[in-house]
């Protein structure tokens, strides 16, 4: 397939064979192609920087296999309720005052219940909205109703993850199915909320299930507005605690075919940058990301802190994105 074809049609009937393909090219050769993809579809230069809060933190009853907020496994995670309001918007105020233009609030829940807690979080929506940033949540599962709450409150986007493929998800969670995500990310659309979804590598998949999520994501009827790509941060008392680290390698080969396959979806650079010196991530914004969380932690994982974000953005000639752009793009 050649480079003009791809740049000129954004596609939903991808391949697993043709993502193969492109998954599979010699890494200079794939580095190149999805670096001018980007540059077709985004500002080269220019990385959305998000802040994720965590709202409620640990006591979770599932039993995904990477994370720390499970109540069933013994970590260091200390659990704390839902926060407060106040302390939510001073978080929200100081992430804008750093330069981030998404603030994402996360919640160790299953799935979201019609309760007090939930219309609290609906406030801070509103509140966290009306400070001018484009506000996110990943909450767990959604059902309509909740999704369109959500909406009405001012929700610009609602991120929900695959994790991996549908293969290899039983052996890293059984207290949901994969479709339950799937349903989730549906609901979200259909109430008109930005989705973000991606998923996790490093949990013990092949190259083949990394190949298949891509697959799923892509051939969504809509693309993701933006795809994480997580390399995983093993947590000491999780089943994946001895998990080695991931290669950059791997990491560049994610992002530059979710870039290719996803030409005008925001790629997010996410967990696991502390891992990362500044050349191996500028070779992942050469690859087609163009998003990165800034804060010394996201949820409970340690990353990096905003000085050195800064002088990464100094050195490499990035420029924030604006909140709020794609959304003016598609008014004008």
């Amino acid at each position: 397939m050649s480079l003009e074809s791809l740049q000129t049609d954004i596609r939903n009937n991808w391949t697993i064979g043709e993502i193969k393909d492109i998954y599979e090219k010699p890494l200079l050769e794939l580095v190149f192609e999805a670096s001018n993809v980007h540059r077709k579809y985004h500002t080269g230069s220019e990385v959305q920087v998000c802040t994720l809060l965590s709202v409620k933190t640990g006591g979770c009853p599932e039993d995904c296999a990477y994370c720390p907020q499970a109540a069933r496994y013994h970590t260091d995670v200390k659990t704390h309720a839902l926060l407060q309001e106040e302390t939510v918007l001073q978080a929200a105020q100081r992430a804008k005052d750093s330069g981030s233009t998404r603030f994402c609030m996360g919640a160790a829940w299953r799935e979201v219940r019609d309760n007090r807690d939930f219309d609290r979080v609906l406030g801070m929506v509103t509140k966290v909205n009306d400070i001018g940033l484009e506000v996110c949540c990943t909450l767990g599962m959604l059902n309509e109703y909740q999704a369109q709450r959500l909406k009405e409150a001012g929700l610009y986007a609602y991120n929900h993850n695959l994790d991996t493929s549908s293969d290899h998800y039983e052996s890293i969670i059984t207290t949901r199915k994969y479709e339950d995500r799937l349903d989730t990310l549906e609901h979200v659309r259909k109430a008109g909320i930005s989705v973000c979804s991606g998923g996790i590598i490093g949990l013990g998949e092949t190259d083949q299930d990394r190949i298949e999520m891509l697959h799923v994501l892509s051939n969504l009827p809509e693309h993701p507005e933006s795809v994480p790509v997580n390399a995983l941060v093993p947590v000491k008392g999780t089943p994946l605690e001895d998990q080695p680290r991931l290669s950059v390698w791997e990491m560049i080969r994610m992002i530059a075919t979710a870039r290719i396959t996803m030409p005008r979806t925001m790629v997010r650079l996410s967990a696991g940058r502390t891992e990362m010196s500044l050349p191996e991530q500028a070779l992942c914004f050469m690859a087609g990301a163009n998003s990165i969380f800034s804060g010394e932690k996201l949820l409970t994982t340690p990353n990096p802190g905003l000085n050195d974000d800064q002088l990464m953005f100094q050195l490499l000639g990035l420029s924030p994105r604006k909140a709020f752009k794609e959304a003016k793009e598609v008014v004008a």
